[in-house]
């Protein structure tokens, strides 16, 4: 007899909508600095100033605001208002306390799953924050734990699968290189369900391995477990 499946799910981008807040924030951020820089290398400053700031600051709005900061600092040569700055700060407050709106299909497929299978969510970012969603989504009843990381490589899904002794298990989410890939190579399969905005660090290839899977969305994910028996 085949062993029961655990199921991980991401949460941003997979069960509610996350990226799109990231974009009006952004949106925002280039209209309140139009005098000093272009749009297009604003966006090319703060997504450099994100990547250097995730080892010191992780994944999150928090960080988001804080890269924000710094920088309109940088190409302002310091010259940026007072007014510039609490904006930024009240933006990123505003985005924390934003309401959680699930995806297409997730309010009716996770009841579903719980029914006949075991479900974790595996999650990264701000933890209060990532409290705050999955409390919010009225969705945690469905879940036997929630995993909330500082990154997801093969070493994090490895010691998450060995803690909740997971013979089978899938990682279902909406990026390729936090979760799909690194799931696979910590032995899991890897469910990739594309969202139609994804942040540029969290682009990469589709793997070529055979415990890799495609769905449209999570109302396909009954039908793809089903199949793999």
């Amino acid at each position: 007899m085949a062993h029961r499946w655990t199921i991980a799910f991401d949460a941003d981008d997979t069960l509610w909508h996350n990226e799109r807040f990231f974009k009006l924030s952004q949106k925002k951020f280039a209209d309140l600095l139009s005098d000093y820089v272009e749009p297009d290398h604003l966006h090319d400053r703060l997504l450099a100033a994100e990547r250097k700031n995730i080892a010191f600051y992780g994944f999150g709005i928090k960080g988001f605001t804080l890269s924000m900061i710094e920088t309109a600092l940088e190409v302002t040569e310091g010259r940026v208002s007072q007014h510039v700055i609490q904006q930024l700060l009240d933006n990123g407050r505003e985005m924390l306390r934003h309401p959680i709106e699930l995806l297409e299909g997730v309010g009716e497929t996770i009841p579903r799953l719980a029914a006949d299978y075991d479900l974790l969510v595996i999650t990264k970012g701000d933890l209060l924050d990532q409290e705050r969603k999955v409390a919010q989504s009225g969705l945690g009843d469905h879940f036997s734990a929630v995993e909330i990381v500082s990154d997801k490589t093969a070493e994090v899904y490895q010691r998450i699968f060995a803690r909740h002794d997971t013979a089978r298990v899938m990682m279902v989410g909406n990026s390729l290189k936090s979760d799909v890939i690194p799931a696979i190579e910590a032995g899991a399969w890897g469910v990739y369900v594309p969202h139609e905005l994804t942040w540029e660090y969290e682009k990469a290839d589709e793997p070529d391995h055979a415990r890799f899977c495609k769905i449209r969305s999570l109302n396909d994910l009954p039908d793809l477990i089903a199949k793999l028996g």
